[in-house]
């Protein structure tokens, strides 16, 4: 079926993986999306390491542009050569949307600002991605997911140190970068439907800043309220609800309670255990009781499941009609049966004739799993995207010579 954005068309002129996520979303979601690179150098994406993790490593496939690039046409452009910027201004007059992550600088320096763009096509929308707003006096200045999203924006204070005292680093590459690209792609479809409704076009930003912010709004929200700067630590066993923590298995693997109405499930987990002491002590029988006694409580739970291994818990619990779930490891993803039935790893084929499966962005539409295919070779599409665009191929021919295309 086709996408619900399935006919927009977004020039993408970014790098990196903040904007370029976003762009993958939306190709998700049917659009088609137009990604702008110099013809020499191409998104720096391409040959950086993350994590000691090689680009085109094992099979030879390149996940860090796979990942955020999928689906998408490539067309190598040199904006500062005058031929390549007015072929760059040609595809402005067919698209929906540019997105792009360029400094304000930079796209005054290329003349591919607000005033420039609008003038080609004064119903476009343009969405900016930046590291701290498009405001204030860091409006210009750079930013990535590890300095904007995790340390500014607050992320890194409500996890725990390390053992050295230093703030914990980011979980995953791109941390905040996906979500930030996942907000920039709901914008655009807003600013689409304002514009189907009213004729009036946009301009969306998005920053590193505030997606961290948002993703962490409660507890900035009560850090004025309670005079908090980080996430208070505690111990564990002084929870007020032993129902809702984190329980060792035998084998070192842990599990995940959440029962937030656990007078509900209380009995029934106490059978599962086999600890009917938990029931039967006035002390444990209510939730009331168990927030006056919860390290006795849990001190009863962590001897109870530390009992058993994981594999015993999850043919223990299978039926448990309260919420938990074990820890999983990166791997057991592929082979978790919700992954599985709802299409959450799709597979394409790279460029080698590998399979690599990718991961889907998370909205479906239409009981429809998401389809992905390969990221493009650097300036794979130029020659098409451009005579799509109405240029000659003479005149084509011409700026491959120039060096204004590649």
């Amino acid at each position: 079926m086709a996408g619900p954005l399935e006919g927009i068309r977004i020039i993408e002129l970014a790098s990196w993986m903040f904007i370029p996520s976003g762009g993958s979303v939306l190709v998700d979601w049917g659009a088609e999306v137009l990604k702008v690179e110099h013809p020499e150098t191409g998104d720096p994406q391409r040959g950086l390491i993350t994590s000691g993790l090689v680009p085109g490593g094992p099979g030879g496939v390149n996940f860090m542009i796979e990942q955020p690039n999928r689906g998408k046409q490539s067309i190598g452009i040199n904006l500062a050569h005058p031929d390549g910027h007015e072929a760059f201004l040609k595809l402005i007059e067919t698209a929906d949307v540019l997105l792009t992550n360029y400094l304000p600088p930079i796209r005054r320096k290329l003349d591919v600002d607000t005033e420039a763009i609008r003038a080609r096509n004064p119903q476009i929308i343009i969405a900016r991605g930046s590291g701290q707003g498009s405001q204030g006096p860091d409006a210009e200045k750079g930013g990535y997911d590890g300095a904007s999203f995790w340390a500014r924006g607050g992320l890194g204070a409500v996890m725990p140190p390390g053992p050295d005292g230093f703030p914990a680093g980011q979980a995953s590459p791109g941390f905040g970068d996906v979500m930030g690209g996942l907000a920039t792609a709901g914008a655009i479809a807003a600013a689409l439907v304002k514009r189907e409704r009213t004729g009036e076009t946009s301009i969306v930003d998005v920053s590193l800043l505030a997606t961290a912010m948002w993703q962490i709004s409660p507890l900035v929200v009560a850090s004025k309220l309670f005079g908090m700067k980080s996430m208070p630590r505690g111990d564990r066993r002084m929870s007020p609800n032993p129902g809702v923590g984190t329980y060792r298995t035998s084998d070192d693997r842990f599990i995940s309670m959440i029962l937030l109405q656990s007078d509900k499930f209380w009995d029934d987990l106490a059978q599962r255990l086999d600890r009917p002491v938990l029931v039967t002590d006035e002390r444990f029988s209510t939730s009331a009781a168990r927030a006056e006694n919860g390290p006795a409580c849990i001190d009863i739970m962590d001897e109870a499941f530390g009992e058993h291994p994981l594999s015993y818990w999850k043919e223990r619990l299978d039926t448990f009609d309260g919420v938990w779930t074990p820890f999983q490891t990166l791997d057991e993803l592929y082979e978790d049966p919700q992954v599985i039935a709802n299409g959450y790893l799709p597979t394409m084929t790279a460029g080698n004739g590998d399979d690599v499966q990718l991961v889907a962005s998370p909205a479906q539409f239409d009981e429809e799993h998401i389809q992905v295919e390969r990221a493009p070779e650097h300036g794979e599409h130029t020659e098409t995207a451009l005579l799509a665009a109405g240029i000659e191929w003479d005149d084509i021919a011409a700026m491959k010579e120039s060096g204004a295309i590649m």
